[in-house]
């Protein structure tokens, strides 16, 4: 059975939870394949007494909500230990089985030492900072591409976890005392630290990527699940704002040991307008009261940091883009509900630069960062579509905005939210075959 990969397709926050979630009784495993506790999914998930849950996963997949799943962190993520096991004990007290959770061997793991230097990095840069959430994921990997990383396997080798502790802080302790005017950190202490998580985590280790090539050979269903996005990618995002990982389609591949032959669908979740946390170049962001709309109305704060997510307008060039980059096959809208009783949508359908249209995204830095957007206005909406489940019982208006958007990106949109509980979507194609 082919392999799904679901991926973001703007700078995060686009609800890839919710379409994990629509997929989650037919798929068998969810593999988290990059990223680490810096991003976070928000799942609403309506009991049997009609009442509504919210869940927000951060290191977790996703699929971990569905019993049937078998959810995977793979080798491309990080690892904090101690957010780990704070995520599996607040869903074992509701009531949430965990037990199957699988962890790759040769994923790597945050030190508390990538934690401090991450922090004191970012106030060190001031203003040239890169907006990081501070929880050490640069530094990790980093660490493991120089290759003086710790990985999972090694905490089960006290000899050695000791000896790479000790080489990693022999260099970063210079670093923190000399350049950043703080305190070393005991290699002691972190290799305890560390040592804890031991006898909790064993159970979990595996070779996912055999275990997932098993799973294939055996027609079971595989969805590749993102953290961040297209545009958060650190190799095609928009650097240097950007995210220290592979959050695209082709690091589904590397980050959990599937080869690309055996991928079949690329999903992306593209938000009906654009959000954005953190530094960096936004054409379409809006500083007034219609961008004060799109916040309150989307309850636009981020599930890790709480920070308030800069809004704009839907912008399909950066959706083209993503099609491109990721070799999309489908695409999933949501929070299409959010633009309710607006008088006209825009929609950026390409950039002004200096003069010069840009229908593509431009080549360069500087030009995304001069990019004005240039709009295509259609007509809003007033009626209340959050009881639409098919794509007919939507205002002519609503439909009209997804064909105009799925014209302008070049890949078919397949579903649709209309809310944000996990049936308040509509499936205008299947997404598993």
């Amino acid at each position: 059975m082919p392999a799904i990969v679901l991926v973001g397709a703007q700078w995060g926050d686009e609800g890839k939870g919710k379409a994990t979630d629509l997929m989650g009784e037919d798929v068998d495993y969810v593999v988290k394949f990059n990223g680490g506790n810096n991003a976070g999914h928000t799942v609403v998930i309506e009991g049997e007494d009609g009442q509504r849950e919210k869940y927000a996963l951060h290191l977790l997949p996703s699929g971990i909500l569905t019993p049937s799943v078998t959810p995977i962190i793979g080798n491309g993520v990080v690892v904090d230990l101690e957010v780990l096991f704070e995520e599996l004990d607040g869903l074992n007290a509701r009531g949430v089985d965990t037990s199957k959770l699988l962890v790759s061997a040769n994923a790597h793991v945050i030190a508390p030492y990538n934690r401090t230097l991450d922090k004191v990095t970012e106030r060190f840069l001031g203003a040239r900072k890169i907006g990081t959430t501070g929880r050490g994921i640069g530094p990790t990997y980093a660490d493991k591409m120089n290759r003086v990383g710790i990985r999972i396997q090694d905490i089960f080798d006290e000899g050695i976890l000791r000896q790479k502790v000790e080489a990693a802080l022999a260099f970063k302790n210079q670093i923190l005392v000399k350049i950043y005017n703080t305190r070393s950190v005991e290699a002691d202490r972190v290799v305890e630290e560390l040592l804890s998580y031991a006898d909790r985590l064993r159970p979990m280790v595996a070779d996912t990527a055999l275990v997932l090539e098993q799973a294939l050979n055996d027609d079971k269903n595989v969805l590749l699940e993102a953290g961040q996005a297209t545009l958060l990618d650190v190799d095609h995002g928009t650097y240097p704002f950007v995210t220290s990982s592979s959050a695209t389609a082709g690091g589904a591949c590397t980050g959990s040991g599937i080869p690309p032959t055996r991928v079949s669908r690329v999903i992306a979740i593209l938000k009906a307008y654009t959000t954005r946390v953190g530094e960096g170049p936004f054409p379409t962001e809006l500083d007034d009261d219609n961008g004060e709309f799109l916040r309150k109305t989307g309850a636009e704060y981020g599930t890790t940091t709480g920070r308030p997510r800069r809004c704009g307008w839907l912008d399909v060039v950066i959706g083209r883009y993503a099609t491109r980059i990721n070799g999309v096959t489908d695409f999933v809208i949501t929070k299409l509900d959010v633009l309710t009783g607006l008088d006209t949508v825009p929609i950026c359908v390409a950039y002004d630069v200096d003069g010069v249209r840009h229908d593509e995204m431009p080549v360069g830095q500087s030009d995304f960062h001069h990019a004005k957007p240039i709009y295509e206005e259609l007509p809003g909406w007033w009626e209340d579509i959050s009881e639409c489940r098919t794509f007919e019982s939507l205002p002519a208006n609503a439909q009209a905005y997804v064909l105009r958007v799925e014209e302008l990106i070049g890949a078919r949109v397949s579903a649709i939210g209309v809310g944000p509980g996990r049936h308040e979507i509509i499936e205008r194609h299947p997404l598993l075959d």
